[in-house]
């Protein structure tokens, strides 16, 4: 058993000055997220955002948290860590974004046992490359050195996000009626959900490498696990731009059938229109390697659907083609109809 004749924080495993270091290397990558409402730099005890009220008669906040789940595990066996931040944003902004806010400001949580500053500066390098493209700004967070609580070189993280949006603009689901057309949006893979199903199946049952190169895939196994989610602020001005869109659903865990419903108002289910937007490899991959039931497969992944938007049928063509117009893929993927619950494939 050691002994010391003095014991010190650092020696029970947190080095503050490690950490003063990490938020110096970090500081200029999150001062390029700030919007002109930020007014207190990094290392504030409190973050403080300068609502711009004039732009709006009723302004609603519209606040959401989340993870990024055990697809953290694909950044500790691939050893690269630039991604995950962009997934955590997403999974966030992407959430409020279905209430038709516009994301303001960001906050993180990195959590580990023992700190090591390049690494985590990784990590905060893709949230904030993720709150560029989400328009919002990463005001602040916390990093917790927590010793023996975490398995050498790895982490935890988790975010906050908050947006706005005028009373009237809400986006609730209530407008929508039967026959409106359901607009799929495509996902870039996996994004952050079924990740232990996912790595049940290729790692533990069928033993694959992460550098493995799959012909239907053209890449290394890791990398496509490590896609990050899509951010879908800049597709929905596009939408907000051209059509009424009446309800929006983020396709998370759960899938379609596990998500679209809880838009509906009662008495309204989907219709989905079977080979109307393909499929990523990824997805194949899974189902054939662990033989997974088709139902599993669709409640527990996106199947390449990361958000769907309710619009008129009437609007269904203009949105397609706003979208396409700015080099946005999106498939008219279902109906809206009465007198169904759930989702119905046909």
């Amino acid at each position: 058993m050691a002994t010391y004749k003095r014991l010190t924080y650092k020696k029970a495993g947190v080095d503050i000055d490690e950490g003063d270091r990490f938020v110096g290397i970090i500081k200029p990558l999150v001062r390029k997220t700030f919007r002109p409402e930020v007014m207190a730099d990094i290392g504030s005890f409190g973050a403080l955002f300068k609502l711009d009220i004039r732009k709006y008669k009723e302004p609603i906040l519209v606040s959401g948290t989340d993870g990024v789940g055990t697809k953290l595990k694909i950044a500790f066996m691939t050893g690269r860590h630039d991604t995950v931040g962009i997934d955590l944003v997403a999974m966030c902004v992407n959430d409020i974004l279905t209430s038709g806010a516009e994301p303001l400001f960001f906050l993180d949580y990195f959590a580990t046992g023992k700190l090591k500053p390049e690494k985590a500066a990784e990590v905060i390098k893709g949230i904030a490359n993720g709150c560029l493209e989400a328009g919002c700004s990463l005001v602040g967070g916390e990093t917790a050195e927590m010793p023996g609580f975490y398995e050498s070189g790895e982490y935890d993280l988790s975010g906050f996000a908050v947006g706005v949006v005028d009373k009237k603009k809400i986006i609730d689901g209530a407008r929508i009626k039967d026959g409106d057309a359901l607009i799929g949006i495509p996902s870039s893979g996996l994004h952050s959900n079924g990740y232990s199903l996912a790595r049940k199946v290729l790692f533990d049952f069928k033993k694959m490498s992460f550098k493995k190169i799959l012909p239907q895939l053209g890449i290394p196994l890791g990398e496509e696990l490590l896609k990050p989610t899509r951010i879908y602020v800049k597709t929905f001005k596009v939408l907000r731009e051209k059509v009424d869109v009446r309800g929006i659903a983020h396709i998370t865990g759960g899938g379609i059938p596990g998500n679209l419903p809880r838009i509906f108002p009662k008495g309204l289910g989907a219709v989905l229109f079977e080979g109307s937007w393909p499929e990523p490899a990824i997805f194949s991959v899974i189902r054939n390697a662990g033989n997974v039931p088709e139902e599993d497969m669709r409640r527990t992944f996106n199947m390449g659907v990361g958000l769907i938007t309710v619009v008129s049928k009437e609007q269904g063509g203009i949105a397609l083609a706003a979208l396409k117009k700015k080099g946005i893929g999106a498939y008219l993927m279902g109906k809206v109809k009465k007198g169904i619950s759930g989702v119905r494939y046909e």
